[in-house]
């Protein structure tokens, strides 16, 4: 089969000279979706201007068997050169249950040793932790095996909830498609978040799902609105929440009159449109201030006018300032540091 990795270059060219290196470690049981996902992510990136090159990497340079059974071809074992700027550790079913082998952890630590940063994916974080380079650190996994991961590894702190967490180059994400939020985020430290936004729309995913958003978060547990006219304004106003999504451009968007627009949101959600834009630019802006930006840098990015206006929404939501919101409840914060 093709490589999911691959990127836009013709088949036989030659690496490209400066590009970003990411390496992805595999091995048989990996799940397909931990690595398929974050890769799609910097092969997308590379179609809109940035320039990484992804490889996959075994403990012993063998193409591997991922969890359904489809074989995925290797790039080579771990002692891939350069070292690369960027390694990940994808996830797999079997070492929740069972003790990661030594090999997979001694690949997984001469990969992180010359990395520029490392992150693992879903529960990757147990070969990751394997290697010790956890220990200390704040950390996150899939939800189901939080609890299991802070009781083998007691020197990392695990916070369950969280989408995925950075602790100086260590990051670490929750299950499965959190993949996907993870590698956006690397993008945008990379290159900002024009080209980030723009990923994110060309694979029609969540842009501003933020690390500290709660996997439990709102947006996730929710269903989603029945009336397709619906699904489709929440898919606009998250995947572009600061654009000016008044009623009449809602309406325009959907080839709907203001009045039927109304209506519907009236009759499905007992809500105006105006306020379920704003309801999702409160979770947004829940999602960033978990993460660690400003109320500020918050207030911009999730859509709100101003800052004011976010304030008297979190004032009526939850009778606290943003402010007090982060202090109290964020479950990851943005590192201004490298370590």
């Amino acid at each position: 089969m093709n490589h999911p990795h691959q990127d836009t270059a013709e088949p036989g060219r030659a690496a490209r000279v400066g590009a970003h290196l990411v390496a992805i470690l595999v091995y048989d049981g990996v799940k397909l979706l931990d690595v398929a996902g974050p890769a799609d992510v910097f092969a997308e990136a590379n179609r809109l201007g940035a320039d990484y090159r992804v490889v996959l990497v075994s403990p012993t340079g063998a193409d591997v068997t991922t969890s359904i059974g489809i074989k995925l071809a290797v790039d080579g074992g771990p002692d891939v050169e350069p070292a690369p700027d960027t390694f990940l550790i994808a996830g797999g079913d079997s070492y929740p249950r069972t003790a990661v082998p030594r090999d997979l952890v001694d690949a997984a630590r001469a990969v992180s040793a010359g990395a520029g940063r490392v992150a693992s994916i879903c529960t990757g974080a147990f070969i990751l932790a394997a290697t010790g380079l956890l220990d200390g650190k704040r950390a996150t996994t899939h939800w189901k095996v939080a609890d299991t991961l802070a009781s083998r590894y007691p020197m990392t702190r695990v916070e369950p909830d969280a989408i995925y967490v950075r602790d100086g180059t260590i990051y670490t994400s929750a299950g499965v498609s959190a993949g996907i939020d993870l590698a956006l985020a690397l993008v945008e430290e990379d290159y900002g978040p024009d080209l980030t936004r723009e990923v994110a729309r060309m694979l029609v995913v969540y842009l501003q799902r933020a690390g500290g958003q709660s996997q439990f978060s709102a947006p996730l547990q929710g269903s989603p609105p029945r009336t397709p006219a619906l699904r489709s304004i929440v898919d606009l106003v998250t995947a572009n929440p600061s654009a000016k999504h008044s009623l009449t451009e809602l309406a325009d968007h959907l080839n709907l009159s203001p009045r039927h627009l109304t209506r519907l949101f009236h009759d499905e959600l007992s809500t105006t449109p105006a306020r379920y834009v704003e309801s999702i630019r409160f979770d947004i802006a829940k999602a960033l201030l978990d993460q660690g930006y400003t109320a500020t840098q918050t207030a911009e990015r999730a859509g709100f006018p101003s800052y004011e206006s976010m304030r008297r929404v979190f004032a009526r939501e939850l009778e606290m300032s943003p402010a007090a919101y982060q202090r109290s409840f964020r479950t990851a914060r943005r590192s201004e540091t490298v370590s």
